[in-house]
C-alpha cells in the first residue's frame, strides 16, 4: 500500500502566487513508495496541523532563508529571501509531527527550520560568517562528510563518509538543545541532526539535497520509519 507523507512546498510569486515543489522530490518519494501530499504555506498553521491526521510522516523541503527574528537576531546583509508565513507553518508542522510521533525528514532549509524551531540559530551567510575553502553556496559543489559511526544516519545510509552536494549560504551556528549532530563537512559545518534521546520519533535532517543525487537510502530508511 502506497504511504502518503506531508510535503512542505514554497511559495513563487512569478506574475501569479504559486504553491511550488522541485519534482525532484516527487521522484525520490514515489521510488521510496510514497506519495507526496503537498501542504501549502499560505494556510492558517492549525488548518495545516490538520493534514497531519491523514499521512505517515512529514518532509520539510528547501527553500527560502529562516527568518532570523525566529533566533533573536539582526538581519544579516547577505540575507536572502525569506517567508515568515512558511515558517510559522513548517514549525506548527514539526511540533504536530512530534506531538504524533510521525517520521520526520528534514531536508536543507529544513535542518535549519528543525533547529531553529527548538532553539537553535544559524549562521546567516557562510561566506562572510565561516568562511572557508568549501564553497557551500555553489549550486555545482560537491564536498566530502563525516558521518557520525552508529548514529541513525549512519544506520539509514549505511556509510561514514558521504559526498554530497551543495547549495545553501546558511547553516546550523548553535546547536539546538535536545539535538546531536551526526555529520560534519571538512570545514566543520554541521551537516546532519537528529534527536539525542533514543527513544524519541524518527527525525533525520540533512544539509543536502538528496532528493537530487537520488539518494535512495536515505528516502528508504524514512520510508521504512513509517510502519
Amino acid at each position: 500500500m502506497n504511504r502518503v507523507v506531508a510535503v512542505t512546498a514554497t511559495r513563487r510569486s512569478e506574475g501569479r502566487e504559486r504553491v511550488a515543489l522541485n519534482v525532484s522530490y516527487v521522484h525520490a518519494l514515489a521510488k521510496a513508495g510514497l506519495v507526496p501530499l503537498l501542504v501549502p504555506s499560505v494556510l492558517e498553521p492549525a488548518r495545516a496541523v490538520e493534514a497531519l491526521d491523514a499521512v505517515w510522516g512529514l518532509v520539510l523541503t528547501g527553500g527560502e532563508d529562516v527568518d532570523p527574528a525566529r533566533y533573536g537576531a539582526a538581519p544579516h546583509p547577505r540575507l536572502e529571501q525569506t517567508d515568515p508565513a512558511r515558517d510559522t507553518v513548517e514549525i506548527a508542522l514539526l511540533e504536530g509531527a512530534r506531538a504524533r510521533r510521525l517520521p520526520v525528514l528534514a531536508i536543507c532549509r529544513g535542518i535549519q527550520l528543525v533547529n531553529v524551531a527548538l532553539g537553535g540559530t544559524l549562521y546567516q551567510d557562510l561566506p562572510t560568517e565561516h568562511p572557508s575553502a568549501i564553497p557551500h553556496h555553489e549550486k555545482a559543489a560537491r564536498h566530502g562528510v563525516r558521518v557520525e559511526s552508529g548514529s541513525l544516519l549512519h544506520r539509514t545510509l549505511g556509510v561514514t563518509s558521504h559526498t554530497v552536494n551543495s547549495r545553501h549560504h546558511q547553516a546550523i551556528r548553535t546547536l539546538a538543545p535536545g539535538l546531536v549532530a551526526t555529520a560534519w563537512a571538512e570545514d566543520g559545518i554541521i551537516e546532519g541532526v537528529e534527536p539525542a534521546d533514543p527513544s524519541a520519533p524518527w527525525l533525520v535532517a540533512v544539509q543536502w539535497h538528496p532528493e537530487d543525487l537520488d539518494e535512495a537510502a536515505l528516502f528508504r530508511g524514512f520510508a521504512g520509519a513509517l510502519g
